[in-house]
């Protein structure tokens, strides 16, 4: 049984959720606030959490920064806000998906059940990696097909995308130079590599991030070079 944590400061929706969550086998907790959701998670063991934004004493944004300090559980962000730049900050920061209210229950089941289904198939990042899986966050690579999916979506790269993706994954949270990346890929001596490293960047980031201007997981740290973060 996958236990499901409800966060949201609107008590009738907290319920609403619970019963068809509950219908479907899952094990719900409630929370009504950030504070409550992070006491709740300090003492029990949580497979995905749904999270709305708004809410007293700590928001949503800021719950989920806070968890993901130490933990990758899926995070279903819920929020009245529906502009693309909230969605895409909230998925920038963490968020696995992020549903609109008002929600259709049948939608936010079948997101929770391909959340949950991508959890527990992958566990966690070192167990993939034994596996030839590689994983941060909803991105994936699987390296003994040559496949990479983002959010269960696959990626079409080229093979050397492909290549310097996966160097950066299986490396990730480490900073590499643009030099360090030619030469680990090209397998020569890094010569005005910058142009074609940074084109190869640019084309990988337009196709694994939602928003390429505010990256997720393709990160540039200015002046020294490139990393893929660790989520």
């Amino acid at each position: 049984m996958y236990t499901i944590l409800v966060c949201d400061d609107e008590r009738e929706i907290v319920d609403a959720i619970e019963i068809y969550l509950s219908q479907e086998g899952y094990r719900v907790l409630k929370a009504y606030d950030g504070m409550e959701a992070l006491e709740i998670l300090k003492q029990e063991e949580v497979h995905l959490l749904i999270l709305d934004v708004m809410m007293p004493k700590l928001d949503g944004i800021h719950t989920m920064m806070k968890i993901r300090e130490t933990s990758s559980i899926p995070i279903i962000v819920l929020s009245a806000k529906t502009q693309d730049t909230d969605k895409v900050l909230g998925l920038n920061l963490g968020a696995d998906d992020y549903v609109a209210k008002p929600f259709n229950p049948l939608e936010l089941l079948a997101r929770v059940k391909s959340q949950i289904r991508r959890y527990t198939n992958f566990g966690t990042a070192d167990q993939a990696e034994s596996e030839h899986i590689y994983a941060t966050g909803g991105l994936m690579i699987n390296d003994d097909r040559k496949e990479v999916t983002v959010d269960g979506e696959p990626v079409k790269l080229t093979r050397i995308e492909y290549n310097i993706l996966l160097f950066l994954v299986q490396n990730k949270g480490k900073v590499f130079s643009i030099d360090q990346i030619y030469e680990q890929i090209w397998k020569e001596e890094a010569y005005g590599a910058d142009n074609t490293v940074t084109v190869h960047i640019r084309h990988i980031r337009e196709k694994i991030e939602i928003d390429p201007k505010n990256p997720k997981y393709l990160k540039v740290i200015w002046g020294i070079g490139y990393k893929v973060e660790k989520l």
